[in-house]
């Protein structure tokens, strides 16, 4: 007497019917299908052991139900796109949400080198220097009217020549005197610090920062010895061929400010009326 061979689930003999094995458990064809089998994310329908069973970030489809959701064209065997678990075909998705080249209006396909600058897209060959042509690839270059220059390129056509290096001015320029400066080379005559920014001076064409010219040029006070600039508006005393900063012009006797008021000399010294009265 022969064993019985059973589904494992309905419990039907299996002898003479297709079954399948899951881990070496037998079910019939139909229990298989109900236990195991995947739906369609289209039709909604069981996948049959019979059918192929495509799948994608876990959702399963019919062969004959895996289209793209724009074209309908079938997906199987072809590359596809995916936008909110929907799927498309390159070209459908690349019409909906690929970003379009700023230079030929085409779209840049997935997959495709894309180049990006200010919120516009090229494709790699189209972001190109508008005077030579040439591709710019990850190499410097320079927006100016809407059309890109690789530098060499704006720097022949457009930049402006450093009066004192003599090279060409891509950024940070500094104009003195109608003349174009690097920044870099806008320095003191003096001290070579850089000028830009800052408050200077010039003297026979040749510009100063305040300290130097100041310690060049500047007379000295009678009283400490520092120098009297006289630049911004700041006020200083003179007389007979000595000068004193405002602050400085006091009393030597007993310090009262001797700006604007009547004042006595005893040799160097200078003296409030009433300190002069012992003289």
């Amino acid at each position: 007497m022969t064993n019985r061979y059973d589904c494992t689930e309905c419990k039907e003999s299996l002898f003479g019917q297709k079954y399948i094995l899951k881990e070496e458990n037998p079910y019939c064809i139909k229990c298989y299908e109900a236990l195991f089998s995947n739906k369609c994310e289209v039709c909604h329908v069981l996948i049959g052991c019979t059918s192929k069973d495509l799948s994608y970030k876990d959702l399963h489809w019919h062969s004959e139900c895996f289209l793209c959701i724009k074209c309908s064209r079938s997906l199987v065997d072809w590359p596809f796109c995916s936008k909110d678990d929907m799927l498309m075909c390159i070209e459908c998705y690349s019409n909906e949400y690929s970003a379009k080249c700023h230079a030929c209006l085409k779209t840049i396909m997935p997959g495709s080198k894309k180049m990006e600058h200010k919120g516009n897209s090229w494709h790699e060959n189209c972001f190109s220097c508008n005077r030579c042509q040439q591709p710019i690839g990850t190499r410097c270059f320079v927006q100016k009217d809407v059309n890109n220059y690789c530098l060499p390129c704006y720097e022949k056509q457009f930049a402006q020549q450093c009066v004192h290096c003599k090279k060409p001015i891509t950024t940070g320029g500094v104009n003195y005197r109608d003349q174009p400066w690097h920044k870099e080379c806008f320095v003191c005559i003096g001290c070579k610090q850089q000028l830009a920014g800052q408050r200077f001076t010039s003297r026979d064409d040749f510009a100063y920062c305040l300290d130097c010219f100041c310690n060049l040029f500047a007379k000295k006070c009678a009283y400490c010895t520092t120098p009297i600039s006289g630049l911004g508006g700041s006020k200083y005393i003179s007389f007979e061929q000595r000068q004193w900063h405002n602050d400085c012009f006091n009393c030597k006797r007993c310090c009262v400010s001797l700006v604007g008021r009547g004042f006595l000399t005893c040799k160097d010294d200078i003296l409030c009326p009433d300190c002069g009265k012992d003289i």
